[in-house]
């Protein structure tokens, strides 16, 4: 598998433009996006995602093109078949468990019923050891199950490859060293090639068989993991 990246995206507001420049190719199970807060990460991963369109340039996934605007391509995010998991996991609140992942499969507005079934669902709320509390809410579920039940509505639909947004960032620091672990087990069961953006060099170690540094906009050389500051993620 392979990401190929080559991307412009001018960002402006009152007080800032920032421009993102991104150009990569990685054919890493396991790719890694790493760099300091406002470096530009979420971006590249939501134009890959198709959840926000460049001004200019050409993404593709082992070689199916998903974005060229010399060409007028642009594939809508739910036909680009990447599963994404956002910072903070972005759970529906009101909806269960089994809800929530149902979502994935949903064209629709409406959500699913409490008690929505089907193979797909029945076999994440397994392999995620989620059946048990397929019926609370998230409010009701601890850090790890929250985030098993976001990947689960990411895997659901059987996608080719998952984006994960800051996937850590939003857990007290023991929590995260455990749920890091949780992933990685996961991760190797299903065996699905992964891009990751971070902030934190603890995620290279664990996740990282390519890594890439975003810095200013830009794909930048790596720095020494030891001498890097690490700055809250915003």
């Amino acid at each position: 598998m392979s990401f190929d990246v080559d991307i412009v995206k001018a960002v402006k507001s009152e007080r800032r433009r920032f421009e993102l420049r991104v150009r990569f190719r990685t054919q890493a199970r396991r790719s890694v996006i790493f760099g300091p807060s406002g470096a530009g990460k979420s971006l590249t991963l939501q134009v890959i995602a198709g959840l926000l369109r460049p001004d200019s340039g050409r993404v593709a996934f082992d070689s199916d093109v998903v974005f060229d605007g010399v060409a007028g391509i642009d594939v809508p995010a739910r036909r680009r078949n990447f599963g994404y998991l956002f910072q903070d996991y972005a759970l529906f609140p009101k909806l269960n468990v089994r809800q929530n992942i149902a979502f994935g499969l949903r064209s629709g507005l409406l959500n699913p019923s409490a008690q929505v079934g089907g193979e797909a669902v029945e076999q994440w709320l397994r392999a995620f050891e989620l059946v048990e509390v397929a019926a609370q809410r998230p409010d009701e579920l601890s850090g790890g199950q929250r985030q098993r039940t976001a990947l689960a509505r990411a895997l659901v639909h059987s996608p080719r490859a998952l984006l994960l947004d800051e996937p850590f960032s939003a857990l007290d620091p023991a929590l995260r060293q455990r749920t890091r672990n949780e992933l990685d087990e996961l991760l190797r069961r299903i065996d699905i090639p992964v891009m990751m953006i971070t902030h934190d060099p603890e995620d290279l170690k664990w996740f990282g068989d390519e890594s890439l540094y975003l810095c200013d906009g830009q794909i930048a050389d790596r720095p020494a993991l030891e001498t890097w500051a690490l700055t809250p993620t915003t």
